[in-house]
């Protein structure tokens, strides 16, 4: 039995973790520390053990058969434990690009299929051979694959609605599942399954994740020019002058002199910490070791904070438009603080 075990478990838990360690390899700019994906991993096989007792639970009680189960109710479970995962990790901007998104969510369904494929291992020793290859090589990519389409889905729609709320996590969640279901709606022929899933997921994960790279590229490139010049404008004493400048004197009539005051301070430091942030991705991108938080960076990050609580909900709203406040950018914050 340990030697058909030595042979097993390869097929059930190698392509899964093939895939991430392709994903984590494939990103440039190091968005994902090692641990953090180890971490992501290990939180994904806590789901997969939450799900087992929640659809345990579940099936005791449902009155239609387990294939029936299996395709219209286990699919909204397994998912809603995944998506709450990463409703934290993007809420808390801790992920804020696609790439980034699509690590973290493969990590996450990668852990989920591991402990998944391990139970199965274990309580089904005489399984023939060809279920663990379905397993391996569709279930688990599915699991993976699911949680990647639902991250990455949601961290677009949050980059154009930095502010939006839950709902925004509704159509990549959906669309997790509807891939879910089917999967498990062609469990019926499991090696068209197995087969379908391995040709399709990670093609189009990977072409999403190739057209990211080159978007954050783009990003950067433009990003740091506009950031530059800003600056400039400001430290020369003629951005009032500029077009950003008379939108912000447009808002004189609607908050104190103190208030556009502190506007301005934050606009210099917010383009400061972005032109720091967008330092660092290009030294991991170079392969060099980035420098750790000094303490100046942090008393403007503390800074920044307190200014943006001095002008309050209504005058960041009013700034965004001179900050380009998308979900990028508040997410390259968050990378300093990390």
């Amino acid at each position: 039995m340990n030697a058909s075990l030595l042979v097993r478990a390869p097929i059930a838990l190698a392509p899964a973790l093939l895939f991430l360690a392709a994903l984590v390899y494939g990103d440039s700019y190091k968005l994902v520390r090692l641990r953090t994906v180890l971490t992501l991993v290990a939180i994904g096989a806590l789901a997969a053990g939450a799900s087992y007792a929640v659809n345990l639970f579940a099936i005791t009680r449902f009155t239609g058969g387990f294939d029936a189960y299996s395709r219209y109710v286990s699919p909204w479970i397994e998912e809603s434990l995944k998506a709450a995962v990463l409703m934290v990790l993007i809420r808390t901007r801790r992920v804020g690009l696609p790439v980034d998104a699509a690590i973290a969510g493969f990590a996450i369904g990668t852990g989920f299929a591991l402990l998944e494929n391990l139970y199965y291992l274990a309580s089904r020793p005489g399984i023939a051979l060809e279920v663990h290859v379905i397993r391996g090589f569709g279930t688990a990519i599915m699991h993976g694959g699911t949680a990647t389409v639902l991250a990455m889905i949601s961290v677009t729609l949050y980059e154009r609605r930095p502010n939006g709320g839950l709902y925004l996590l509704l159509p990549g969640f959906l669309a997790a599942v509807a891939l879910h279901t089917g999967f498990n709606f062609l469990l019926v022929k499991p090696a068209l399954a197995a087969l379908a899933t391995l040709l399709a997921l990670p093609l189009v994960i990977y072409l999403v994740f190739q057209h990211s790279e080159r978007a954050l590229r783009d990003w950067l490139d433009e990003d740091l020019d506009s950031k530059v010049q800003l600056l400039e404008l400001i430290n020369t004493g003629t951005f009032l002058d500029s077009h950003a400048g008379r939108m912000l004197r447009s808002l004189r009539d609607r908050f104190r002199g103190e208030d556009l005051a502190d506007m301005l301070c934050l606009l210099r430091l917010h383009g400061e910490l972005a032109l720091r942030a967008k330092g660092l991705l290009l030294l991991r991108e170079s392969g060099m070791e980035e420098p750790p938080l000094d303490d100046e960076t942090r008393d403007k990050l503390a800074e920044l904070e307190h200014l943006q609580r001095a002008i309050g909900r209504t005058g960041m709203l009013a700034l965004r438009p001179l900050m380009m406040a998308t979900g990028k950018d508040i997410w390259q914050l968050r990378l300093l603080e990390r």
